[in-house]
């Protein structure tokens, strides 16, 4: 991946020079400043190279995908009243609700004259771009529930996650003049590798290790955040007439006991199952990378990337 940030972090820079200097670009340039692994952009490159494109041929539409991706970030950062982005003061933060919003819109304007060049691409980002705002309304309508199946929760990190992940390589695909059918194939490798992705986030925020992921361990089910592991471990509860998270869920989250939580997760196998879900979506994309009719060396980088998501530990 490294070659690809190198090519989408050098266009990034190039398009930030070339804005007006005003309040209304000066927040798109602070937050794509900001630390970032560039995942989506770097999935339209590879996309496009999969079917013998060239990177570099495909570096507007990558950047379009930044761009829209960043602008969910600021909006979705407004709407979660958060004050820190990646460690940073987030936009609202730093300037004020009205200057986030605006320029949250005109950044959305700026990632549609990107993609707009062909008929092709700009459907497909469209498509997806819809699906993505549609997972964030689930996401805030789920907030306010309490009867949230697994099955919704699964759905809302598809189209919140996931499916940009399956945009950008379609995108990459549709460049490089690839069949729909393969595109078809591309796109389902992406959404089941970003299901798998938003799984094993899951996993680490509640298990994993606080030096490595960078935050305090179990902060999600302190929030009373649903997950899937808060999610199905209450269905298990309630099955096995267990009461424990309910009683923790009821307290303030300063008061709730985390690792009594994790326990409960633990004894109810929820862990084993959810660690098992992020192996089944990483096999399905697998078998959607199988089934592209490419040479296989150049799947190798996509299969490398699977395993490094799958892997990781922050």
């Amino acid at each position: 991946m490294e070659r690809h940030r190198a090519l989408i972090d050098a266009h990034v820079d190039r398009w930030k020079h070339a804005l007006p200097e005003n309040g209304l670009y000066a927040p798109m340039a602070y937050l794509l400043d900001l630390p970032a692994k560039r995942v989506r952009p770097v999935l339209v490159m590879m996309g496009c190279e999969l079917f013998g494109g060239k990177a570099e041929d495909v570096l507007d539409e990558a950047l379009g995908i930044e761009l829209f991706h960043n602008f969910t970030l600021m909006h979705d950062d407004i709407m979660d009243e958060a004050p820190l982005r990646r460690g940073h003061a987030t936009v609202h933060a730093k300037w004020n609700t009205n200057t986030a919003i605006l320029s949250g819109d005109a950044m959305l304007v700026k990632a549609y004259q990107l993609m707009g060049k062909r008929a092709d691409v700009l459907e497909l980002f469209s498509r997806y771009a819809l699906q993505v705002c549609e997972g964030q309304q689930f996401d805030m309508d789920y907030e306010q529930r309490r009867d949230v199946h697994i099955d919704e929760y699964v759905e809302m990190i598809r189209l919140k996650t996931a499916v940009l992940l399956s945009c950008a390589l379609q995108v990459g695909a549709a460049c490089a003049g690839a069949p729909r059918e393969q595109q078809v194939h591309i796109g389902s490798y992406g959404e089941h590798l970003g299901l798998a992705f938003q799984l094993r986030d899951d996993l680490l925020d509640a298990f994993g290790d606080p030096g490595k992921v960078g935050k305090q361990v179990g902060g999600d089910l302190r929030a009373g955040k649903k997950t899937y592991l808060l999610i199905r471990g209450l269905e298990l509860s309630l099955a096995a007439g267990r009461h424990e998270l309910r009683e923790e869920l009821a307290k303030a989250p300063t008061d709730r006991n985390v690792p009594r939580m994790l326990n409960v997760l633990e004894e109810l196998g929820v862990r084993t199952e959810t660690e098992a879900e992020v192996h089944k979506h990483d096999a399905q994309a697998m078998a959607a990378l199988a089934a592209l009719n490419v040479p296989v060396e150049r799947k190798a980088a996509l299969t490398q990337l699977a395993a490094t998501l799958l892997q990781r530990t922050s």
